[in-house]
């Protein structure tokens, strides 16, 4: 069930209802009514999957409580690894099987050997990634004593499954979501309203920036060979805001949607292309995975602690597996290694921390260092996405070599160039409506807060509006497929 669809616009409101009103208040009833809606909404896409979510969810469940319960540090260790075992594995099948089979085989071949190991015939599940990571976290925080584990199977289960973050995130950890999941939750009429003003925003960037973008950035990536520099350029462009809008809208949708049930998720965006550094866009682009890797792989590999090759050497570790966990391919590779070489200087000359503010706070615009600072980063971002949305790695460099070629100073031109002119001035409108609103959590959370009434309303009706004007083919989440 996708967050742009017909059945989640039935689904929401049915499940709000009964959550409210059909419980009457019952902390356990309502957790209950979570849980078996987080695993309708899983199984709308594939049931069969079912199994393995509810298999992941046990295992960490029991051996959080063994860990615990554990005399020994040995034994400790033993079930924490045979939960990280079991579940890496499932994920390393489900995965990434096909691609190391393929890479050695090609790997041989290379040699002058022959190997055919074969590939499985298989389905990623939607979500492993994600509640993998849940889970893991679970009990690696049980076993650092972090936190003791939960007893009550529906809440923890709850904490795993919760539905507007069950297949795209964001990466929750036990310790923030656990706690509101346990604790009696009294309905907030200014954060429902504060949730489905965040929902619509999702939905807008979703529905009118990204599908929208989507289309004319498959034309271009999909044809490169036939197109000029420019319009190379202008591909990449859009898929940048594709990626951007189809992503942070899905966490909108699930931050407002979770706000109505009165749980607040961590925020997973903070107007990432207004950064003015690669350090700063790591900070503001997924946090919940950002932060994952920074406290589960970067910190136990030692951290900024133990000198400079240290820090480089655990940083571009960090990022190449970030990049791998985004799919079984070079291209992310690739995309993950630039990404380490872009923040080098930030880590070499320790100023990774340097932009710790929001850019231009309480400006209107800002100044001539920060735009360039900010034009240079975002000009690095659209160089390494091209990697992440190529086929492959050679067509990724072919892409790049004709961009820096001379036909990059020829008008950009398309078959469907005309149409594209609308998006473009819509996601201009977008940027400006991100820059004014961001200070604040999304974008549109304080703007017309102050307007007359009508105006704002005005404001609501128009976002309403390009929804249902751009509303096509249904387009699923890009990070589905993470």
């Amino acid at each position: 069930m996708l967050f742009n669809s017909i059945n989640f616009a039935f689904f929401l409101p049915i499940v709000f209802l009964l959550y409210w009103f059909g419980t009457k208040k019952n902390l356990r009833l309502q957790n209950i009514l979570l849980l078996v809606s987080s695993y309708f909404f899983y199984a709308c896409w594939d049931w069969r999957f079912m199994f393995l979510l509810i298999f992941s969810t046990l295992l960490d469940y029991y051996t959080g409580i063994k860990i615990h319960e554990a005399i020994s540090q040995r034994m400790k260790l033993v079930w924490l690894w045979i939960s990280i075992g079991i579940n890496l594995g499932f994920l390393g099948v489900f995965k990434y099987y096909n691609f190391f089979s393929e890479s050695f085989s090609e790997g041989l071949s290379l040699l002058g050997l022959k190997a055919n190991l074969g590939t499985l015939e298989i389905i990623l599940p939607v979500g492993i990634s994600f509640y993998t990571f849940h889970g893991l976290s679970y009990v690696i925080d049980i076993y650092k004593d972090r936190i003791k584990p939960e007893r009550n199977i529906i809440a923890y289960s709850v904490f795993v499954s919760f539905f507007p973050l069950l297949v795209a995130g964001p990466i929750e950890r036990a310790t923030h979501l656990l706690p509101q999941i346990l604790k009696k939750r009294e309905f907030n009429y200014s954060k429902a309203i504060d949730g489905l003003r965040q929902i619509l925003w999702g939905l807008f960037k979703k529905i009118v920036i990204a599908d929208n973008c989507a289309e004319f950035a498959n034309i271009i990536f999909n044809n490169s060979e036939d197109y000029s520099g420019s319009t190379l350029v202008l591909g990449a462009l859009f898929f940048t805001f594709q990626i951007y809008c189809d992503f942070s809208g899905y966490s909108d949708i699930a931050l407002g949607t979770a706000r109505l049930f009165g749980i607040d998720l961590l925020r997973n965006f903070a107007f990432p292309y207004f950064s003015r550094d690669i350090a700063e866009f790591w900070r503001r682009w997924h946090i919940s995975l950002s932060s994952w890797f920074k406290d589960y792989l970067y910190i136990p590999l030692g951290g900024s602690k133990g000198g400079l090759w240290l820090k480089v050497r655990n940083t571009f570790i960090i990022f190449i597996v970030s990049g791998f966990w985004h799919g079984a391919n070079w291209t992310f590779i690739v995309w993950g290694f630039l990404n380490a070489l872009f923040i080098m200087p930030s880590i070499i000359f320790n100023t990774n921390r340097n932009n710790m503010e929001i850019v231009a706070k309480g400006k209107y615009l800002p100044s001539i260092k920060d735009f360039f600072a900010i034009a240079i980063t975002f000009s690095l971002t659209v160089f390494a996405w091209i990697f992440f949305r190529a086929t492959d790695v050679s067509h990724a460099f072919s892409y790049v070599s004709e961009i820096f070629s001379q036909s990059l100073f020829t008008v950009p031109d398309f078959p469907k160039i005309g149409k594209s002119v609308p998006i473009i001035l819509l996601t201009i409108a977008f940027i400006i409506m991100e820059w004014i609103g961001r200070e604040e959590q999304f974008a549109i959370a304080k703007i017309g807060a102050t307007w007359y009434k009508p105006i704002r309303w005005a404001m609501y009706y128009t976002i309403i509006i390009a929804i249902f004007h751009f509303t096509g083919k249904e387009q699923q989440f890009i990070y589905f497929q993470f």
